[in-house]
């Protein structure tokens, strides 16, 4: 019998192509098992991994992925143990192949003896015996090949997506552009008082934290009175505008499978090991009976990718422009200081997000499209902003480029210059419908019967940034007020600003 001491990659009849492979995992190595059936079977394109290792290896290296800089090595070197265990088994399956067909003949076992040949009987017996034994070989095998094929997709899945030629390298943003321009007021003895949102907000009873601890925790609050009728309004006016640009209104559910957030490119655990997303527990018969588990949403992005999975659209349905309010939760809030006193860095928070899916080659026209609703929403709230090309290290994983916007915080002078994000666009191409089975219909006669569509992602409006940016900077110092920019009066009920209670 013959000693396998190497794994083979596919399982008899299978043909390995490189990247179209069915039964893999969004999870890190050994965690397969985990994953529940009804998750989508993504289809990562492995061959071109196989092809470029030194480009995948360089890409985590500048997206800060180092831990990961070596599996494209490693999957170049599992592949290369799958060709020379597919040399060594070649003559064992065709061996198995040659008894069967012997045993297939009725004419070897006809009962005519001839001279010197043992009785048909005793030969067939040799050879469903032989037969027995390479069939056990060769499951054994196919065992292996299936660890294998297994190892290569996990290790394929934890790699990020490319990098875009326009986003810069290295860990510094690029100022593009700027909205309503002006010079940085100068510094006053008011703004770490008058000019601070907490302060504003405590004293014109907007907002509570201290209530909001009590019951849930740090990270928490509680929006009242004019807050609680801004963060509506704020709401209607995002949506407003998107569908104004043809965005289709949805509201998303806020609990994922944790399978969906995984094939999104949110893990439950950032680089550094930091938890990212809050879990839901599950009861001890739910997990018994191998439930799916779920997590809260960080962002509309999941659910609404997560609309499309398994799902094929038809080419001339494409792009598909969809806007969602939703709640987020984000179980990591920074450490403590000025970053995240107040509204700038909670838990829990309302955002209205733009998601698209359009054929491969169409994303930088949903990028810009997006990118224009952002400027013509945060220019009309009379905020002073700055356009960032983002760095690589500040890449997601699905991201291969991203643009964010900067609001000017009076009272984060000493934070980065008193700049804070509001809001950041992506552009994923197709990592994401490839890990969540998104395909596109091609029409008749295209090279590709089905391809996988692009998706791009950005923020409309992030609710409680930009209620403490409109705080800041619309305080009235002479007045005593806060001046509420005029696109949000129909939804004020026509107040224009708001005054401390007496």
């Amino acid at each position: 019998m013959i000693k396998w001491e190497l794994p083979v990659l596919l399982p008899k009849g299978k043909l390995f192509n490189g990247h179209v492979n069915r039964q893999f995992s969004q999870c890190y190595p050994k965690c397969r098992e985990s994953l529940p059936s009804i998750a989508p079977k993504p289809s990562i394109n492995i061959k071109h991994i196989r092809q470029n290792p030194e480009l995948y290896s360089q890409n985590c290296l500048e997206r800060n992925y180092q831990a990961q800089s070596d599996t494209p090595f490693k999957i170049v070197k599992l592949f290369d143990e799958w060709l020379q265990s597919q040399k060594s088994t070649r003559v064992l399956r065709e061996k198995s192949n040659a008894i069967r067909t012997q045993l297939s003949h009725s004419r070897t076992f006809s009962g005519i003896e001839r001279e010197g040949q043992e009785e048909p009987g005793k030969q067939k017996t040799q050879l469903l015996e032989e037969a027995q034994d390479l069939k056990k070989q060769l499951s054994a095998i196919e065992a292996l090949e299936g660890q294998l094929n297994n190892e290569i997709e996990d290790l394929a899945a934890q790699l990020p997506n490319l990098t875009s030629d326009e986003t810069p390298r290295g860990n510094q943003p690029k100022v593009l552009d700027y909205i309503n321009e002006h010079p940085n007021p100068p510094s006053t003895s008011h703004d770490r008082t008058w000019r601070n949102q907490v302060h504003i907000g405590t004293e014109f009873d907007l907002l509570d934290f201290a209530g909001a601890a009590t019951t849930s925790g740090w990270g928490w609050y509680y929006l009242k009175n004019e807050a609680a009728l801004l963060e509506q309004a704020l709401i209607q006016y995002a949506l407003k505008v998107a569908m104004r640009h043809g965005f289709t209104v949805v509201t998303p559910p806020s609990m994922v499978y944790t399978h969906i957030a995984s094939a999104c490119g949110f893990r439950p655990r950032d680089q550094s090991g930091e938890q990212q997303v809050y879990g839901i527990q599950q009861t001890e018969r739910d997990r018994e009976k191998g439930k799916p588990t779920h997590t809260l949403a960080g962002t509309a992005e999941i659910p609404l990718a997560g609309m499309k999975a398994n799902a094929v659209i038809d080419q001339a349905d494409l792009p598909i422009r969809v806007v969602g309010p939703s709640r987020c939760y984000r179980a990591e809030a920074g450490a403590r200081g000025v970053e995240t006193k107040g509204l700038y860095r909670v838990h829990e928070f309302t955002k209205v997000e733009m998601f698209v899916w359009t054929i491969p080659g169409g994303e930088d026209e949903a990028f810009l499209s997006m990118l224009a609703i952002q400027k013509e929403i945060l220019q009309s709230l009379e905020l002073h902003c700055r356009i960032l090309e983002m760095p690589s290290t500040d890449l997601g994983a699905s991201a291969v480029r991203k643009q964010d916007i900067e609001v000017f915080f009076p009272s984060r002078r000493e934070k980065d210059d008193g700049w804070g994000e509001v809001t950041s666009t992506s552009i994923c191409t197709d990592y994401q419908t490839r890990r969540l089975n998104t395909r596109v219909r091609n029409p008749a006669g295209s090279q590709a019967k089905m391809d996988f569509p692009s998706t791009v992602n950005g923020t409309a409006l992030a609710v409680p940034r930009i209620l403490a940016a409109l705080l800041e900077n619309g305080w009235d110092e002479k007045e005593v007020c806060v001046r509420i920019p005029e696109v949000l009066w129909p939804w004020m009920h026509r107040m224009q600003a708001i005054k401390k209670k007496r």
